[in-house]
């Protein structure tokens, strides 16, 4: 097993993430867009994950060669992004982002299926591969926090650029995988999404998606409005995804000792208070430093029980679907309104913002607690 090559992908892949969810609103904000212009350009790349992912999986299902999309789509993501070097002009910024997003959403669902098969009978050794992406999180939150203080977000785009390119490289290291074509058809993944188990945890999940919104848009700007500065800012982003590492590397415990019923309606509730706490609160600094922990359980084991999820209900036939529809609905409908709306919110009352993702995520507790008991997630 390549377990450094794949590694290597994660830590690219999500090192643009850390450079993207933080800043890219005060690179925006840099720019002199508003916040309702800043919302729309963040929630595109949302947007289109809600037929990208499903169009590069349908098409890595189909010739097996799930690898070679992934490629494709780091190259193109690459080619599309750098787009943004040559104008800043809005309606540029949403052609590019648009064109560079549809190829970024065909890299991680279809990754996700390639590092599992590489993995066979050892899933559970999934999280001590995936933890490289958090890894990669912080580095570059805490590193560009500390940069940025010193020289100007303008220069954003390059250092995202650079990770993209080392997600191609990464990939394109990798051992050629062997035809992965299998018989599933269309119609078995239709009637699994048709189950209604996979329906309400779909819509669970995409409500929790949807309360991330504020936070990946506008919880840096947020912060800097009360005089937090940009290094302690990436500090706070990096405490989250720190949460984040050591729950990864103890999930195989925590699915052994507590059932993933009541592991995912304690995340959701605890979600709801993280947004509660951030919005009510932003002036209490070890407040605000200590509910970053929560992270853990907002993304961390939330995104753990999703694969295992995805894993158990579509097969092996329909993994790449599976995924994909996963990643277009949960995190692409979720956070593209997330972020719309928090925009249009933010013009008018910040705490709307807060208060609508608080919202969204009690009502995902409701669904998990009323509609997915533990056999939800056992065949």
């Amino acid at each position: 097993m390549p377990y450094w090559r794949l590694s290597a992908v994660y830590f690219c892949y999500f090192a643009v993430v850390g450079a993207l969810s933080p800043y890219w609103g005060l690179y925006l904000d840099d720019l002199g867009y508003k916040p309702a212009e800043i919302g729309l350009l963040s929630a595109i790349p949302m947007l289109t994950k809600l037929a990208a992912p499903n169009i590069w999986g349908a098409l890595a299902d189909i010739c097996g060669r799930r690898l070679f999309i992934i490629r494709l789509g780091a190259a193109g993501a690459c080619i599309c992004f750098a787009g943004i070097f040559f104008s800043q002009n809005y309606f540029w910024l949403i052609v590019v982002i648009f064109a560079y997003s549809f190829f970024w959403n065909a890299i991680l669902a279809q990754f996700e299926v390639v590092t599992l098969n590489y993995l066979t009978d050892e899933p559970h050794r999934y999280s001590r591969i995936r933890v490289w992406g958090s890894i990669g999180f912080i580095v570059t939150v805490v590193v560009l926090g500390y940069v940025l203080g010193y020289v100007s977000v303008r220069y954003l785009p390059l250092v995202i650029f650079f990770f993209l390119t080392g997600i191609f490289l990464g990939a394109v290291s990798l051992p050629n995988e062997r035809d992965a074509h299998t018989q599933q058809c269309m119609g078995d993944f239709i009637r699994i999404v048709k189950q209604p188990v996979v329906i309400w945890f779909m819509l669970a999940m995409t409500l929790l998606q949807v309360s991330h919104g504020v936070y990946y848009t506008f919880y840096s700007l947020y912060l800097e409005d009360f005089h937090y500065s940009r290094s302690f800012i990436g500090i706070l982003w990096a405490i989250g995804v720190i949460a984040e590492i050591v729950v990864f590397l103890k999930i195989p415990q925590l699915f052994r000792q507590f059932s993933i019923a009541k592991l995912l309606q304690f995340s959701l509730l605890v979600t709801a208070i993280r947004w509660a706490v951030i919005g009510l609160y932003p002036n209490a600094v070890l407040l605000i430093t200590g509910i970053q922990l929560l992270h853990a359980f907002s993304f961390g084991v939330t995104h753990a029980i999703a694969i295992e999820f995805v894993r158990v209900h579509f097969g092996l036939g329909s993994q790449s679907q599976g995924q994909a529809f996963y990643s277009a609905v949960c995190f692409g409908a979720g956070n593209a309104i997330g972020a719309y709306a928090s925009g249009l919110m933010w013009e008018v009352e910040p705490l709307w913002a807060f208060g609508f993702a608080v919202l969204s995520a009690f009502i995902a507790y409701l669904i998990a607690l009323f509609y997915l008991p533990e056999k939800s997630f056992v065949l």
